[in-house]
């Protein structure tokens, strides 16, 4: 949403209105434990295209940081470690999922400037139908 308001041209996975990816595209898929079904054939389905990937993960050693192109590493726990003795009290992926939203936040403020975005440009793109 907020790449949307950044004037990207984005859509999520599942939308019945997504047009196919391909060659200029950038398939971000998120799988804190590092592995998931879902994401594995998304990956593959958009290499093929020839799109580029990315992977948001707390276990950068997982078998799908090998195919994708950038990984980015959020080192918090997830249902892949969540009953480790020193586990968080939060169950399974909660806190993966609370730091990958402020880390999104913050990818957000840093490629503002660099799109020559602003607060105000950002709002004129959010919906108006709430």
């Amino acid at each position: 949403m907020r790449l949307f308001h950044l004037g990207r041209d984005v859509t999520v996975w599942g939308d019945m209105s997504m047009p196919p990816v391909g060659p200029d595209d950038l398939l971000i898929v998120s799988a804190g434990p590092g592995d998931l079904t879902t994401a594995r054939v998304l990956v593959l389905r958009a290499r093929e295209a020839g799109a580029r990937t990315a992977l948001i993960t707390a276990q950068p050693s997982a078998p799908l940081a090998d195919q994708v192109d950038v990984v980015t590493v959020i080192p918090a726990q997830t249902m892949a470690d969540d009953t480790a003795s020193h586990a968080s009290i939060l169950p399974m992926g909660s806190l993966f999922e609370a730091a990958q939203m402020l880390f999104f936040e913050l990818v957000v403020l840093k490629l503002r400037p660099l799109l020559h975005e602003t607060v105000e440009t950002m709002r004129a793109r959010h919906t108006n139908l709430e």
